[in-house]
């Protein structure tokens, strides 16, 4: 430990350590702090990184800046847990303490093997002695790697690969590793930006998981935004699937959706030779959800996290930034395919935790339940309507199942939110992951997702569907 990690520990507990007494004092301060979700203990959390189980123990590290609610300098913070939904915090686990990483310990992922845990990521470096863009000049992102046989204690890191060991036609934005072993061969995905503002994923491959050579790289036939990052490449049955978040997408229907997009390609033949890429799927259709992650359990389920937030953002804002942190994760989700399609379903886990309240046709109504689950299942000829905290609506028009606020001043319930929505012919069933500042929906089966931040002022629920089963289970 050199003397800036010594100085950026004590400044990190001392951060923790003022948020929790605040929030100790203060009710207000507390009150959209999150039961299932997990959250920053004080500042900003965006990208989830290294999630993995290891030893029986799930893994969620996360990219952490403690000083500042809105973001600053990134370091990986550290949750862990037996069941995925109780999290207990580990502190952090790398900072940006070496030459390679000074200015951020970027994104990256986990690979677990013969009893140790590897952790790839980003170190991202701004020079500042000249005139820099910090796309084509300017910046560094190393490659680095740090291994644990514990989970708790990390090695020492190693610089793996700089920005002279990628393809040359690349600006400086190559980032977030993920890797993965194949037929005894190691395997790396990063995201890219070329010199012609195209995205793509570069793919490298690993006889040792240390030394990586450049493999092979996998873009669209035609530009499609201008930076593919998070990716992620991963098997559902016999389907091939590359997630990346892409940044750039304009025009068309992309102006009615976020900023930026998280979603999937399915692959047809070989990434690592000739492929074609099918039409890009999106994970979520909500408001927040960037920057997913996946990794797989020991009992063999993909399991997938998303950053519930949305960087570079104007159009909407978070209610806790003024308590002294922002942002959460997206609840665990499974990923599996139902009659062709992917879809997502909250972890199997939560079951063991819900507390039947209701169950009824037609309509429910509730109020005082801050985290909860709700299911809509029969729904006929897309007749439901469903309000939540009064100001959020869930419904179908004009052949587009909806996501919307009623308000959108960014003091209120929305923060400034306005609608989401996804054509589908037919919505058959319906079923809402509630915790005290999150929104979860879940469409056909998981087919579709919309997730959403809101900040309630009273928690009541209304569901109306003509001869439809309600169900209401509070989550205990």
């Amino acid at each position: 430990m050199n003397a800036l990690t010594r100085d950026l520990v004590k400044l990190v507990e001392t951060a923790e350590q003022s948020q929790k007494t605040r929030e100790e004092l203060s009710v207000s301060d507390r009150k959209f702090r999150e039961k299932l979700h997990l959250m920053p203990p004080v500042g900003w959390l965006n990208d989830p990184n290294g999630l993995c189980q290891f030893q029986g123990i799930y893994h969620a590290f996360f990219q952490y800046s403690p000083f500042n609610a809105e973001g600053g300098v990134k370091m990986w913070g550290h949750y862990t847990s037996k069941d995925m939904i109780k999290w207990e915090y580990q502190g952090t686990a790398l900072y940006p303490d070496q030459p390679f990483d000074c200015h951020g310990v970027y994104s990256g992922s986990a690979f677990i093997e013969d009893g140790k845990m590897y952790l790839y990521y980003t170190g991202n470096v701004k020079l500042e002695d000249g005139e820099y863009d910090y796309i084509r000049i300017g910046r560094e992102g190393n490659t680095v790697l740090v291994i644990t046989e514990d989970g708790k204690t990390f090695g020492k890191k190693k610089e793996l690969m700089r920005n002279s060991d990628y393809p040359d036609d690349l600006t400086c934005h190559v980032r977030d590793p993920k890797v993965w072993k194949e037929n005894g061969t190691y395997y790396m995905v990063q995201g890219a930006r070329t010199n012609k503002d195209v995205g793509q994923v570069l793919v490298f491959e690993s006889e040792d998981k240390v030394n990586w050579k450049f493999r092979n790289r996998v873009e669209s036939e035609k530009p499609f935004g201008y930076m593919w990052e998070c990716p992620d490449y991963f098997k559902i049955g016999d389907k091939k699937l590359l997630s990346t978040s892409v940044q750039g997408l304009e025009g068309g229907i992309w102006e009615d959706r976020n900023v930026y997009q998280s979603g999937y390609f399915e692959i047809e033949g070989d990434i690592l030779g000739e492929y074609k890429l099918s039409e890009y799927h999106l994970w979520d259709y909500g408001f927040d959800y960037y920057a997913p992650q996946s990794f797989e359990t020991e009992d063999g389920r993909r399991i997938h996290i998303s950053w519930m937030g949305m960087p570079d953002c104007e159009e909407y804002s978070n209610l806790t930034i003024q308590t002294g942190w922002q942002h959460c994760f997206t609840f665990p989700r499974e990923i599996f395919e139902k009659d062709g399609k992917i879809c997502q379903r909250p972890i199997r886990e939560l079951e063991e935790k819900k507390h039947l309240v209701s169950d009824v046709k037609g309509m429910l109504a509730g109020e005082g339940y801050p985290v909860y689950e709700m299911t809509i299942s029969d729904i006929t000829k897309n007749r439901f309507k469903v309000i939540l905290s009064e100001k959020l609506i869930l419904d179908y028009a004009d052949g587009k199942f909806r996501m919307h606020f009623t308000d959108q001043d960014k003091t209120s319930v929305s923060s400034g939110r306005s609608m989401r929505y996804v054509e589908v012919e037919e919505v058959e069933n319906l079923k809402i992951l509630a915790d005290t500042s999150s929104v979860e929906v879940f469409v056909n089966d998981g087919e579709y997702v919309f997730s959403t931040r809101y900040y309630p002022e009273v928690y009541k629920l209304q569901a109306e569907a003509v001869g439809a089963q309600i169900t209401l289970s509070e989550i205990m």
